[in-house]
Formats: structure tokens, C-alpha cells, sequence
């Protein structure tokens, strides 16, 4: 019997050894740190296996450091009520979740409202729209969630790329607070005569809020789909919630083959309304003004119901006036309001002493008269002069987008090798403006950095063997006493460097580094931890600006600043979009 009970007791221990042992292995297999949701789960399983977990600080006995860590984040998910909204994870970038945690909610408002107010170069949007759509979590001070999701909205609706907010709404479908986004979208879309995207959003997302406006979209969706009997249902449903619109009421019917009645009112309240009025109204006429709100000029335009250039009466100065305002919005083609231009009437005199005539004319007409002159003209120092002060006088008016793509066409048309050297700042500048398509790189291994060593920013070439060919290079340069490092040179060596690529010993009295003067107040941001602020004041510093036409000192700072920060793929973008000379 004794020899019994002590086998029975080495076979209990040694199934408990083994079930621990199991248990162990099974708590250390790896998770997806970045997956909340698999953290919760984690979490609930913890819970329910162990019995261990309570809210309170000493409920982390018996756990490993993994579960630890597991743990408290779905603390700080569930104390913080965090939620994260955007686009890209934030290993895409070098980023990461707690980028905004350490900075001051109102100085990011701040500095995102002086960011707003510029017309950011590709450059500037590309860094900023990374920064801002990166799933992270938000400040700690000074914001609350939906003020700092609210950022992300209104920039993704002033960016106005539709693909973008699609993907953001599809991405963030379980918030409610997506109303504004997906009510932007549809009327867009809507206006764009892009029916079947408006509709196919509702067959895509599943949480809606209880929203009037977006309610009464999807019902016209159900009826233009062919599908009445839901229409109707969703119509009922909508009723029972108080829901009053005499105008979508007799729409509805309308539509719906109810009603026999000709349809005669038209509403401009919002583009839903318009495009319901254009459905059911017989003989649809619609006067614009030019206080006509840009969406609905949009739906005009694209849905081809606009007056056209030669029915306008040139008497009527709000009808022109609204011409030229619609097609700075993008309503009308450059091409139709320089044909209005045309239509004008003017005497010889007004043409011969256009520099003088046309000050005394009505801005419109200001404009007429400068377009006329310049297609008469053949010289090209006249031409440019023209040009010149047409461009002006649309500036003035700040309806600078109509005459845009015509100015960069008529420019192109002069003969530049004519033009004195009194006009050709302005001819330079409009040309300066196509840019240059072509991008092959041309390589020079007698200059650092237009030398193959740029193609390590790429990703081709591995530390190894660019140690190798920086190794060759130097000692190149240092048989050659004439060589004179740049700007560029100490960047992409300070880059090489940052990321533990190592330089000979022999070589380091040649390196003038470590010179790249970074502002104090980012050098404070940097000490202090606030990544993503630093990325909006490099997006503030360039601006307007394409990188390309920043000086080299400047682009040495952003580089430095970038390095510091271990944010290696937005760096790189840089340095292989400004530093290599391209053909």
C-alpha cells in the first residue's frame, strides 16, 4: 500500500510538472503587440484562466513580463478610453503609438492651425498626411479624443482625395464619429456626377449613427438601386422617428411612382436636395449667382447644365463676374472663360495703348482687353508684359486658379531666347513650374553624394558592402587635396553613420560633422520625446516649399533632426527625393 500511494503521488507531481511546463510554453508564444483586439483577448484569457487579474496595482503576481505588458496597456485602452483612428500602423513610418502622449494638446491646435493656413507644397502634404493618419495615441493634456480625431477629418475633407477618406472611413467603420466624413464623401461624389461610388459606400460600412442628412441618402441610394421595397421600409422606419421634410417627403413620392403631380420646387439647401430637385422637376432651370455655393456649381458642371460661354450676356457683370469665380473653382475650362474674353469689343486705340487702356476698365473687362492685346501681339518682351500683368490682375481678385494651366501653355509658346533679361524673371518663374519629369539618377563616384552609395537609402545595398565602398571612396578623396566636403556629402555620411555604418578611424580627421545647427526649440522637443510634434514643425518649416528648393542647410537639419529620432523611412524618402543629381 505504501508503495502504491507514493507511485500515485510521483505521478501527480509529475503531470503537474508537465502541465506547468506546457502552461509556460504556451504564455510566451508571441503577439501581435500592435492588435488591441488580441490584446483584449489576451487579457480575457488571462483572466479566465488564472483568476489572478483584478483592477488593483498587486493583481501582476504569477505572470510573466509579456502578459505584464499585455495587461497594462488594456488598462490604459480602458482608463484613457483611447481610441486609435487612422490609416498606417506605425511601424510603416519608424513612428510609433505614444508619437503625440508627451505633447501639449493646445500647442499642437496651434501649430496645426498655422499648418492649415498654408498651401502645403507634395512634399510638406506627404510628411504631414503620415503624421496625422498614423494610428497612435493621443495627447494627454489639453485634447480630448474627439478634438484630436477631428484633426485628422478636417484635413483628410481640405485634402479632398476621395480614394484617401474612403479608405479611412471603411478602416474606422466601428466610430461614430465618421458622420461629418461620410457626409463630405456623398455629397462629393454626388456633385462629381460619381453616383454609383456614393451609393456603394452603404454596401461597404456597417455602423452608421442615427444621422437625418446620411438616413435620406441611403433611401435615395435604395430607389436609384432598384430596390423600392427596402427604400420604403427604411422610409418607414425614419417616420417613426418623428423624422419631418415636406421637400424629401414629396421627393420620395415622387420617385417612388406615388405621386402623379408635376414636381416644381427646387432646393439649393445641399447638393442631396439639388440633385432630388433635378430628378423630379420637369423643365430643370437653375440661375447661379455669385453667391451659388461651390458644390452645387460642381454638380452643374458635371452633370453638364451650366450656361455656356457664348449665351452669356456680355451687359450682365454678375453673370461674367460668376463666370470668372466658377472657373477659379473649376467649374468651367480655362479655355471657356478666355473665349468670353474674346467676345469682348474693344477699338484699335484700346489696343494699341493697352498698358495705359486698360486701367480704366472694369477688372473683367481689364482682363478682356489684356487677353486681346497679347493674341495680337508678336513680340515676345510684349507677350511676357502681357502675360505678366493679366496674371496680376486675376491675382488681385484672388481668382488665381483661372489662369493657371493657360498661362504655363501660352508661356511655353514664346520664344525664350527673345525675351531681354528685364522679363525673364517672370518667363523663368512659369517655367520653373513644370518641373522636371524625368528622374533617372546620373551616379559621379568622384562625388560622395552623387556616388552609388546614395542606392543604400533604397534598401539594395547591405551595410556590409556599403562599409566597403565608403571605405574606397575616402580614400579616393583623400589622395585628392582639392576635395571640398558639402552639405550633401555630410548628410549622407551623417545618415551612413546614425544608422552604425562605421568609418576607419583613418579617415575620421577628414569629417567635418555634426554641424547641422537644429533649432532649439526642436532640439528641446527632441530631448523631451515629442516625435510627432517635431514632424509638424519640420512640416511647417517646409511649407509651400518643395524640398528640392530648400537650402542645404536646412535640409541638413530636417536629416539630422530625422536621425535622431530613429525615423529611418521617412529620411531616406528625403534623401533619395532631394540629394542624387537626376537626368
Amino acid at each position: 500500500m505504501k508503495l502504491l500511494k507514493l507511485l500515485n503521488k510521483f505521478f501527480f507531481f509529475s503531470f503537474l510538472s508537465v502541465f506547468f511546463i506546457f502552461n509556460h510554453l504556451n504564455s510566451n508564444e508571441p503577439i501581435d503587440i500592435w492588435d488591441i483586439k488580441n490584446i483584449k483577448k489576451k487579457n480575457a484569457e488571462i483572466k479566465s484562466d488564472t483568476g489572478l487579474i483584478k483592477t488593483d496595482t498587486n493583481s501582476n503576481i504569477g505572470l510573466n513580463d509579456s502578459e505584464l505588458i499585455y495587461i497594462e496597456e488594456d488598462k490604459k485602452i480602458k482608463s484613457h478610453e483611447i481610441k486609435l483612428v487612422g490609416l498606417y500602423d506605425p511601424a510603416e513610418n519608424d513612428l510609433s503609438l505614444n508619437m503625440w502622449e508627451l505633447s501639449d494638446g493646445e500647442k499642437i491646435i496651434k501649430l496645426i492651425e498655422k499648418i492649415q493656413k498654408k498651401k502645403l507644397s507634395d512634399d510638406a502634404k506627404n510628411i504631414y498626411k503620415k503624421v496625422i493618419l498614423t494610428n497612435a495615441f493621443p495627447p494627454e493634456n489639453n485634447i480630448n479624443v474627439n478634438e484630436f480625431i477631428n484633426l485628422k477629418i478636417k484635413w483628410l475633407i481640405k485634402n479632398d482625395d476621395l480614394d484617401l477618406i474612403k479608405e479611412f472611413i471603411i478602416k474606422n467603420d466601428h466610430e461614430v464619429f465618421n458622420n461629418e466624413l461620410i457626409k463630405y464623401y456623398l455629397d462629393k461624389n454626388l456633385s462629381l456626377g460619381k453616383i454609383e461610388n456614393a451609393c456603394e459606400l452603404f454596401s461597404i460600412i456597417k455602423n452608421i449613427s442615427e444621422n437625418e442628412y446620411i438616413n435620406k441618402y441611403k433611401i435615395y441610394c435604395l430607389i436609384h438601386n432598384d430596390q423600392k421595397e427596402i427604400a420604403q421600409l427604411q422610409y418607414d422606419l425614419l417616420k417613426e422617428t418623428n423624422f419631418k421634410d415636406n421637400f424629401f417627403d414629396r421627393k420620395f413620392d415622387f420617385l417612388m411612382g406615388y405621386s402623379s403631380d408635376p414636381e416644381i420646387s427646387i432646393s439649393d439647401e445641399n447638393v442631396l436636395n439639388f440633385h432630388l430637385s433635378y430628378l423630379s422637376v420637369k423643365k430643370f432651370t437653375y440661375e447661379t449667382n455669385e453667391n451659388t455655393k461651390k458644390i452645387i456649381w460642381q454638380y452643374l458642371s458635371s452633370n453638364n447644365l451650366l450656361i455656356k460661354a457664348n449665351d452669356i450676356d456680355l451687359e450682365d457683370r454678375e453673370k461674367i463676374k460668376s463666370f470668372e469665380k466658377a472657373t477659379h473653382e473649376g467649374n468651367y475650362k480655362e479655355t471657356d472663360l478666355l473665349d468670353l474674353y474674346t467676345r469682348f469689343q474693344f477699338n484699335i486705340f484700346q489696343i494699341i495703348s493697352v498698358l495705359d487702356a486698360y486701367k480704366l476698365l472694369p477688372n473683367y473687362e481689364a482682363r478682356a482687353l489684356l487677353y486681346q492685346a497679347f493674341l495680337v501681339s508678336k513680340e515676345p518682351d510684349t507677350q511676357i508684359k502681357l502675360l505678366e500683368l493679366l496674371k496680376k490682375e486675376f491675382d488681385d481678385d484672388k481668382l488665381d486658379k483661372a489662369f493657371d494651366k493657360e498661362l504655363t501653355r501660352l508661356i511655353q509658346n514664346i520664344d525664350g531666347d527673345k525675351i531681354s533679361f528685364e522679363n525673364s524673371d517672370f518667363y523663368k518663374l512659369q517655367l520653373s513650374k513644370l518641373g522636371n519629369k524625368k528622374s533617372k539618377i546620373k551616379y559621379n563616384n568622384k562625388i560622395l553624394h552623387q556616388s552609388k552609395l546614395i542606392n543604400y537609402f533604397s534598401g539594395n545595398t547591405s551595410k556590409e558592402k556599403i562599409e566597403k565602398d565608403l571605405d574606397k571612396m575616402f580614400k579616393k578623396i583623400k589622395k585628392n587635396k582639392k576635395y571640398y566636403f558639402s552639405t550633401k556629402d555630410n548628410i549622407l555620411i551623417e545618415s551612413l553613420i546614425s544608422d552604425g555604418i562605421k568609418v576607419s578611424e583613418k579617415y575620421e580627421s577628414m569629417l567635418e560633422l555634426n554641424k547641422s545647427n537644429i533649432p532649439t526649440d526642436i532640439e528641446v522637443m527632441i530631448n523631451d520625446g515629442e516625435i510627432a510634434m517635431i514632424l509638424l514643425r519640420l512640416v511647417e518649416i517646409i511649407g509651400e516649399d518643395n524640398l528640392k528648393d530648400l537650402g542645404t542647410e536646412t535640409l541638413y537639419f530636417i536629416v539630422s533632426t530625422l536621425n535622431k529620432l530613429n525615423i529611418d523611412k521617412i529620411r531616406n524618402d528625403i534623401i533619395l527625393h532631394v540629394i542624387p543629381v537626376k537626368v
